[in-house]
């Protein structure tokens, strides 16, 4: 049994709060990423899960024992962290192995849990290097194959991918997620790169000034966030924000600073002149030949696509367009707008108008 429950956990320095009230629970088995910008808490709060932070608020369950007092050592958990952590005069075989010898674990068991994580991570040809004759990737492979032999209860890892290139970054991607369905353990994973939250998890938890800013599934938060602040940062490229007001009671448009109309599927019930935050992804917009003015400033080929900054409004915007046209800078168009993915927020508050 490895459910982890979280209920009203804090951290604090001081009279610094840098964590509150933060309540969740991690399934038996669950793949739950903590995402969002730097200094949001999201390492801090896997620490205190692993028992190297003390907690000064609430209560952290692992299985069916509170784990406040326990001992990092003594809760199951194998960490896999940023930095690979491997001794420089050991080959891979003794570094996945060290805690093991440590444990006074048998030879023979030692070598067959050894040998069952090295046919998992691809490194039994490895067994003998030590790390200096690795590529990074290899490198946060042993890492991980240390993990894996001590047979925890859980996985915690933090920002393991951080030091890869984008190419490795995607391969290792899919080796741990691959690992987490052979191994059916609950893992939790910290990470800035959103990205890494959307193909990985089974849940992301968006955390942002301490706090959980919105929990679930990746497609959920995508889809239907609850605040601007998720709305744009989860997603790429990021959830266009612009400024507008109500236009009148009823009305199924609203109004931006130019007095540009931006439709909406349905009329909003609001005082007219309210400040509101238009959001629509870029993805959700599209190149017509009628619609409303804009002057493209920046264009970024990505393959098949385009990502454009166009200028509407007195706004930028990002649009991806589709299709074989070659956009310029400079160049005019007209967009168009999804009103079935428009996304409104209260512009004081942040929170979703729904």
């Amino acid at each position: 049994m490895a459910q982890i429950i979280l209920d009203r956990v804090g951290k604090s320095y001081g009279k610094v709060s840098v964590l509150d009230d933060i309540s969740m629970t991690i399934g038996d088995g669950e793949f739950v990423v903590l995402v969002g910008p730097s200094g949001c808490g999201k390492s801090t709060l896997l620490r205190m899960i692993a028992g190297l932070e003390d907690i000064t608020a609430g209560e952290i369950m692992i299985g069916d024992k509170v784990a406040n007092r326990i001992p990092a050592k003594q809760r199951d958990l194998a960490m896999v962290f940023q930095s690979y952590a491997l001794y420089p005069h050991m080959n891979v075989a003794d570094n996945m192995s060290f805690a093991l010898k440590l444990a006074r674990v048998s030879k023979s068991e030692i070598k067959a849990r050894v040998d069952n994580a090295a046919e998992i991570l691809g490194l039994s040809d490895l067994l003998d290097r030590v790390p200096r004759e690795l590529s990074g990737g290899q490198r946060q492979r042993v890492a991980m194959g240390r993990a894996i032999v001590r047979d925890p209860i859980a996985f915690l890892f933090d920002e393991p991918l951080s030091n890869l290139d984008a190419k490795l970054r995607v391969k290792m991607r899919s080796e741990i997620k691959k690992l987490h369905k052979r191994l059916g353990k609950t893992m939790v994973y910290v990470t800035h790169d959103q990205t890494e939250a959307m193909t990985m998890a089974d849940t992301i938890v968006v955390l942002n000034d301490g706090g959980i800013a919105q929990m679930g599934h990746p497609l959920d938060l995508y889809r239907d966030p609850d605040s601007a602040f998720v709305a744009s940062f989860i997603g790429s490229p990021e959830t266009n924000l612009m400024s507008a007001k109500v236009a009148a009671a009823g009305a199924a448009h609203v109004i931006l600073s130019d007095g540009t109309k931006m439709l909406l599927k349905s009329p909003l019930d609001m005082t007219e002149g309210t400040d509101i935050t238009y959001g629509i992804r870029p993805q959700h917009i599209a190149v017509v030949e009628n619609g409303i003015s804009g002057e493209v400033l920046v264009v970024e080929p990505t393959g098949e696509d385009q990502n454009l900054v166009v200028h509407i409004s007195g706004q930028d915007i990002s649009v991806v367009a589709h299709g074989p046209h070659v956009f310029s800078v400079g160049e005019k168009l007209k967009l168009q707008i999804d009103i079935d993915k428009v996304l409104l927020f209260n512009a004081e508050t942040g929170l979703r108008i729904r």
